[in-house]
């Protein structure tokens, strides 16, 4: 019943890897299996220096349903821990519903041919995984993830009804690079820019990319950033698990720099998603930007300063207007020293720690599908406190970006 396989070998799997190797009495037999099996010896290698601990590997294509289903039945793991690509969520499900295993990822479905942030694909699998008596937990990273615990944890403790929800996620980092990306190049610049899209009376209204701004002070002195709205995929789980909400935004922190490198890369073609000619050979053009950029795993070493993440919640107790700021405060070279690897995987790896051991642990387990927010944010809170993302609360006088 402790047994897990982690698909995935970036620098989140490296994280996860190395969080679950930690906790022997809960994850007692690890496989880590990716489509290049001498990445998962390295992180294996990385584990065994670390903890002391052998984590054994496998290759496996993620896309072929039928390769991952033959080996999950080989090994008949508890749980699966999808760090793998975006992509290949749904593959990953159906092997999971033929070899009778639960699920958790930390980030939502996306079609590899168009840039749709969506948790339909995978919202439609519920009552399969409910017949099957296994649960499939999405969102257990960081944001989504623990921006969404954070919203629940406030809405159960500190409020009687909430109505204005802000996500902010600033890394305050450098790692001293022209240009690069703290995850996969190819999701991140997605992300970017795509469409804008924030709840607002009652549905979501869309905005160009990039196209609002506003400064933002961080606590405990990381500093005051410029933060632009954009959308991300719990906005879509959190407005329909908490209708009263007015509003909802999504920001996150870019500098200058990273701006106007990303305006001249989508100028001249280098961000497009669909398939040109070159060379007699079918080339995407951010497939081929992403394999020329550094790759994330390795901006460890080099990274100095710190993420501040949160949400700020305002809403109704007692009768009375309150507003709440629940933020984590992640240093990157604190956390290259522990598991070789920069806050951004960092963030992400640790709380799909937790959302495993939520379910190895039999807190969070139950038949169907759900959002991280549906399970009682209490034990995953506690969790974070003591296995390296400590967050605290405070309570704010007024809050505003409209």
């Amino acid at each position: 019943m402790s047994k897990v396989v982690i698909i995935g070998a970036g620098g989140v799997g490296n994280v996860v890897a190395q969080k679950c190797a930690q906790l022997p009495e809960v994850f007692g037999d690890i496989l880590l299996a990716s489509r290049t099996q001498s990445k998962c010896r390295a992180i294996a290698a990385g584990v065994k220096e670390k903890t002391g601990r052998d984590i054994r590997t496998a290759q496996v294509d993620a896309d072929n349903t039928a390769e991952l289903t033959e080996l999950l039945r080989h090994e008949q793991p508890f749980l699966v821990i999808n760090v793998a690509l975006p992509y290949q969520d749904l593959t990953i499900m159906d092997a999971c519903l033929a070899a009778g295993v639960h699920y958790l990822d930390t980030a939502n479905y996306e079609p590899l041919d168009t840039a749709r942030f969506e948790y339909k694909w995978q919202w439609a699998y519920q009552e399969r995984f409910k017949d099957a008596g296994l649960t499939a937990l999405l969102g257990s990273g960081f944001d989504p993830g623990a921006t969404n615990v954070f919203t629940a944890f406030l809405a159960k403790h500190y409020f009687d009804e909430i109505h204005y929800l802000d996500i902010i996620d600033v890394n305050g980092g450098n790692h001293g690079y022209p240009f690069a990306t703290n995850f996969n190049p190819e999701i991140n610049i997605r992300e970017v820019s795509a469409e804008c899209r924030h709840w607002e009376d009652g549905g979501f209204v869309t905005t160009p990319p990039m196209s609002k701004k506003a400064s933002f002070e961080c606590p405990e002195g990381v500093g005051s950033y410029d933060i632009y709205r954009m959308y991300h995929e719990e906005l879509e789980s959190l407005t329909l698990n908490y209708p009263a909400l007015k509003r909802a935004q999504f920001w996150m922190s870019f500098s200058d720099n990273y701006l106007k490198h990303l305006e001249v890369l989508e100028n001249v073609g280098m961000t497009g998603i669909e398939p040109v000619e070159f060379n007699g050979q079918a080339i995407v053009p951010i497939q081929f930007l992403a394999s020329l950029l550094p790759d994330p795993s390795t901006l460890g070493p080099r990274t100095r300063g710190k993420t501040c993440i949160g949400t700020v919640v305002q809403g109704l107790k007692d009768g009375k207007e309150r507003i709440f700021y629940c933020y984590q405060i992640a240093d990157h070279e604190a956390c290259y020293a522990e598991v070789q690897s920069q806050a951004i995987s960092y963030t992400t790896g640790v709380p799909a720690m937790i959302g495993a051991k939520m379910m190895l642990e039999g807190h969070w387990l139950t038949p169907g599908v759900f959002n991280i927010e549906q399970f009682d944010p209490d034990p995953f809170m506690q969790d974070m406190n003591q296995y390296g993302l400590p967050w605290k609360v405070i309570e704010l006088d007024s809050f505003d970006l409209a």
